[in-house]
């Protein structure tokens, strides 16, 4: 074997020291026995000097003809040592019978870097040389072993040895399997990676910049109607403008840093959503926030994610809706929290697709739906035209050793519809704890 293999296989090199070990032993014995038994003075030297050719060649060739690595095609310097190596002892077995079991560790070696069609006939050539020489060394005594034991022991190593060639082989391809299959599977992640990074990024430029800056607009548009007949409106809608800018720059900057959205770094969900709220109301809009129940610790996801929903459905119905009130409702109840955006706006179908001529529309629903499903809950629509507006979002919380809260490590639990949505003219009742009007008939659109 090459020093590069056998330096990262350690079998392969123990491997090779057996075999040169067998051959060296074997050969040493046998030119005791030519020495002690066989020896015909007139080619006595001959014999010893082929005997000592035979070594030489064979750990010569060990060096400078390695054994290539497993599975590789040997090269044309290691199948001529072989062809060197062979012919010297053939030579050496016509002159001396006592080299006959040398020919193991050329079995080997052979049966080990041959291709199974070369190495299997080889085999066969030498297994009936040394059938030959041990009849020929035998004289008129036969022995059945000297003709069933040579083929049987090189029958069992050429099937052992050609066995694991091929298990080597397809070991092989296996391995190659394996690797290709890991790097295609790290590519498909790399992949979903970058596709669920470009979804949290646009998410998350439609959440902050995207409706700071139609705010800006909306302001600066009024600003510049009323400019000359009400100086004063006109300058409330510039600073205005410019406080949503303010905001929009520090979300900006800890969306860069993908931190937490800047209400929730110094105050709570609850005042989150009352300041929200307070923001949001203006000339022609009036937006109030309900809290039933006390909220319990939440996951920073599930906090941020239900920020961002009400950011989302406020933006949509200051937008689109052309409503005069709206409602944040947040309740909470031992095992599940819930928010309410309601209105009482135009309304819309939520079965029928959003009007997107210019295909610049409709991604806030889509993104209150992925933030909602990415947090554990569960993501409602009720709407009919004319007749307001309701979007509910509910997530699952656990109870104190009840397992994880929604949007930690563990399985996300289901959320429940404990909490019903109510209609957008119930959420908008002046008295919080006036009795429910009932449900309309209105289609209804539920988006885990």
């Amino acid at each position: 074997m090459s020093g590069v293999s056998e330096r990262g296989d350690p079998d392969g090199r123990w491997l090779r020291l057996v075999m040169d070990a067998a051959f060296f032993l074997l050969l040493s014995s046998s030119l005791v026995r030519f020495l002690s038994r066989d020896q015909d003075g007139t080619r006595a030297a001959w014999v010893v000097a082929l005997f000592a050719v035979l070594c030489l060649v064979y750990f010569l060739g060990r060096s400078l003809a390695p054994a290539p690595r497993s599975g590789a095609r040997p090269t044309v310097r290691h199948l001529a040592w072989l062809g060197v190596v062979s012919s010297v002892w053939i030579v050496l077995l016509a002159l001396a019978p006592s080299a006959t079991w040398c020919a193991l560790p050329l079995l080997f070696a052979g049966l080990h870097t041959l291709p199974a069609r070369i190495a299997v006939p080889v085999a066969a050539v030498l297994t009936a040389l040394i059938v030959a020489s041990q009849l020929r060394d035998a004289g008129d005594t036969f022995n059945p072993n000297m003709v069933v034991a040579p083929f049987a022991l090189g029958a069992v190593a050429t099937a052992v040895l050609v066995h694991l060639q091929r298990q080597s082989v397809r070991q092989r391809a296996l391995i190659d399997d394996l690797v290709h299959t890991r790097r295609d599977l790290a590519a498909t992640e790399r992949r979903a990676g970058t596709l669920a990074e470009r979804q949290r990024l646009s998410t998350e430029i439609h959440d902050t910049l995207a409706q700071g800056l139609s705010s800006q607009q909306m302001l600066l548009q009024a600003a510049d109607r009323v400019w000359r007949a009400d100086p004063v409106a006109a300058r409330d809608h510039v600073r205005d403008a410019a406080e949503i800018t303010s905001r929009s720059l520090a979300e900006a900057r800890r969306f860069v840093h993908d931190l937490a959205p800047a209400d929730l770094t110094e105050h709570t969900l609850t005042e989150a959503l009352g300041a929200l709220a307070e923001r949001e109301s203006g000339p022609g809009l009036g937006v109030v926030f309900r809290l039933d129940g006390v909220p319990g610790p939440l996951p920073e996801r599930v906090e941020a994610a239900l920020l961002r929903i009400a950011q989302g459905a406020l933006a949509n119905v200051r937008e689109h809706a052309a409503a005069t009130r709206a409602a944040l409702t947040l309740t909470c109840v031992d095992d599940q929290i819930s928010l309410d955006i309601a209105d009482n706006g135009r309304g819309f179908d939520p079965g029928a697709p959003p009007p997107s001529a210019d295909g610049t529309r409709g991604h806030g629903l889509p993104a209150m739906r992925i933030r909602a499903r990415q947090s554990g809950g569960v993501l409602t629509v009720e709407s009919t035209p004319g007749e307001g507006t309701v979007v509910s979002v509910a997530v699952a919380v656990a109870v104190e050793g009840a397992g994880p809260l929604a949007g930690t490590a563990g399985p996300a639990i289901p959320a429940t519809p404990a909490i019903p949505a109510s209609p957008a003219s119930s959420l908008l009742l002046p008295d919080a704890t006036a009795a429910p009007l009932p449900v309309h008939d209105i289609p209804r659109e539920t988006t885990p």
